[in-house]
């Protein structure tokens, strides 16, 4: 084992130890008739229905699945994980950062209203529950008991798209995230789509299966790019392999520079090793600057699986991949694809 691996298995070792701090109690049955390992955790389940059937249209992997895992980044990387653009949405950030979550900000205010939860318990759970609605994603971790938000996060704290790969690695560290872990976090492209780098083509999906976590995302990034999905360039886009995707500039140089790209081809095609690796790095990202939470994690649904190999869109192969050597992946017959808006 090199000795990057074996760093990077000592830290997982120590979260491991460290969640063991979480409160968590004897199983009990809620009115609802659910059970769950602690009382307090009762009071999720009619909130779940609630986003369900509110939010996520009866249990879909579609944009506001996406977006509440956005909402719920955005919050924890700015050392909030308090909810604070849920909770005061007209101060907690500059208005470039406020433009890319406002829409779900929107859509989440009614269920919060009605919740009785915190802001920041209420951001993480809808996370939580949206990214389960993806076939393929792990069963993630949940806690309650934040507090209400004290105050906003500085801006600059949440990493553009335009940024260099040290730079946002660098806003990582800050948080003691490790170069691995920011590409593990990056997974969460694999059920997400961008609204506001080309405001003319809103939900342009950043792989060519946004409605499922797999890794066909870290595979389609290396592709060789040939063209935009919209009406030319705009800042924080580079050129993209299929009619319909997005590739994000920050992405693409994650994937060719030398600090991170050995993470992010050991990602491909290994299922298994993305889910978990994804929980643990999104557990500890949730976790930012708690303490004393009460483990909830039993309500979150467990996700369908996926279990299937990915392939290359049709028209591609190995030959087209920007970093080698690779591993073998088959390709789906007929002309390359166009990816549709989700």
């Amino acid at each position: 084992m090199s000795l990057g691996r074996l760093a990077v298995f000592v830290a997982l070792a120590a979260l491991q130890l460290g969640n063991a701090a979480i409160v968590s109690k004897r199983s009990v049955t809620c009115p609802t008739g659910q059970t769950t390992a602690n009382e307090a955790c009762c009071a999720l389940f009619p909130v779940i229905d609630s986003m369900q059937k509110d939010l996520f249209e009866g249990g879909e992997c579609g944009e506001d699945a996406h977006a509440a895992l956005r909402l719920a980044f955005h919050d924890a990387i700015g050392f909030s994980t308090n909810g604070m653009p849920l909770a005061r949405l007209s101060e907690s950030m500059s208005k470039t950062r406020l433009f890319s979550i406002d829409d779900i900000v929107a859509r989440q205010m009614p269920i919060f209203l009605q919740s009785n939860l915190t802001a920041g318990d209420f951001v993480h759970l809808a996370a939580a529950i949206g990214t389960g609605n993806c076939p393929g994603a792990p069963q993630l971790s949940y806690s309650i008991g934040r507090p209400a938000p004290a105050g906003p996060a500085p801006d600059g704290t949440v990493p553009e798209p335009t940024q260099s790969v040290s730079e946002i690695l660098g806003r990582f560290s800050d948080a003691g995230f490790f170069s691995a872990e920011v590409i593990w976090l990056l997974a969460s492209h694999s059920i997400a789509a961008a609204n506001k780098i080309d405001t003319s083509i809103p939900g342009t999906p950043f792989d060519s299966t946004p409605s499922t976590f797999d890794t066909q995302f870290f595979l389609e990034v290396l592709l060789n790019g040939m063209q935009f999905p919209g009406s030319g360039q705009h800042t924080g886009e580079v050129v993209s392999p299929l009619a319909g995707e997005m590739r994000l500039q920050s992405d693409f140089a994650f994937s060719q520079d030398p600090q991170t790209a050995c993470f992010w081809q050991e990602a491909i095609d290994d299922q298994t090793f993305i889910m978990a690796r994804f929980r643990d790095a999104m557990q500890k990202l949730q976790l930012l600057g708690q303490s004393g939470l009460t483990d909830c994690s039993d309500v979150i649904p467990v996700p369908k699986a996926f279990s299937s190999h990915i392939t290359y869109p049709g028209g591609f192969n190995q030959t087209d991949c920007t970093a080698l050597p690779f591993p073998s992946i088959a390709t789906v017959s007929g002309p390359a694809p166009t990816i549709p808006p989700v």
